[in-house]
């Protein structure tokens, strides 16, 4: 397995830590506690205090079309300052493991009167099948409408290159809605998007159940659509253990 490609991907993730470390904003109290999407996961909540530290695994299948592969993805999140999270995440396809990536979170503080927060998610990829790097970047804000109702927005640039090119420069775009049914439990809607040549959008109901103080899962059903493809079902389920 190459090693200059990882080497890349932690040096990107150094200097935008470097970045956020530096950010006269970044503070991690007072931020509004918001749930966090089922399929486009965050590293940790925007308002994560340094030594927090979780283990997830997403899950999802098509469950109809010639495609029935299970793609799996078992990561860890480590916040290593208040404010700044780690990712590392090895997404699989079926058995296969198909790709390394190492990510970064950084909050940059709250608005709105405490209501609203904001911050920065970087990505990289490394796609082992053909063996190529890839970035990506999103900006969040997450907001607190009342005691029930919250959301999450993502929007930001897949597959990053500066003289852009063909398929390069996709957007990204995640809004997900949340309604606090109860102290343990969750319902969601997510709608995820993605451009480019092999974009696609979908749409995920979701539910989060709280097992125990540590543990949740979250479930869903919807509707995904890539490119040129009819609309086929979906199913996801994620399961988070925090230490």
């Amino acid at each position: 397995m190459p090693i200059p490609p990882l080497g890349r991907v932690a040096g990107h993730v150094a200097c935008l830590a470097l970045s956020v470390w530096l950010c006269p904003f970044a503070r991690a109290d007072d931020y509004p506690h918001v749930p966090e999407p089922m399929v486009f996961d965050m590293m940790r909540p925007l308002g994560a205090r340094q030594g927090e530290l979780e283990a997830n695994t997403l899950a999802m299948v098509p469950l109809s079309g010639p495609e029935r592969t299970v793609g799996w993805a078992p990561e860890v999140e480590y916040a290593f300052a208040d404010g700044l999270a780690v990712e590392v995440e090895l997404p699989f396809e079926g058995r296969r493991l198909a790709e390394l990536k190492l990510g970064l979170q950084g909050a940059f503080g709250t608005f709105n009167e405490g209501r609203s927060a904001h911050g920065v998610q970087y990505l990289g990829i490394y796609d082992r099948h053909h063996r190529r790097y890839s970035s990506s970047l999103a900006y969040m804000v997450a907001h607190r409408f009342d005691r029930r109702w919250s959301s999450v927005s993502m929007a930001g640039l897949s597959d990053i290159a500066a003289g852009g090119g063909r398929g390069r420069n996709a957007a990204i775009l995640n809004h997900s809605t949340f309604y606090d049914a109860s102290d343990d439990r969750v319902l969601g809607l997510e709608v995820n998007y993605l451009g480019g040549r092999d974009g696609h959008v979908l749409v995920m109901p979701q539910v989060h159940q709280r097992l125990a103080r540590a543990v949740n899962v979250q479930f869903g059903l919807g509707a995904h659509k890539d490119r040129g493809e009819p609309v086929r079902p979906r199913a996801g389920v994620r399961l988070v253990r925090e230490f």
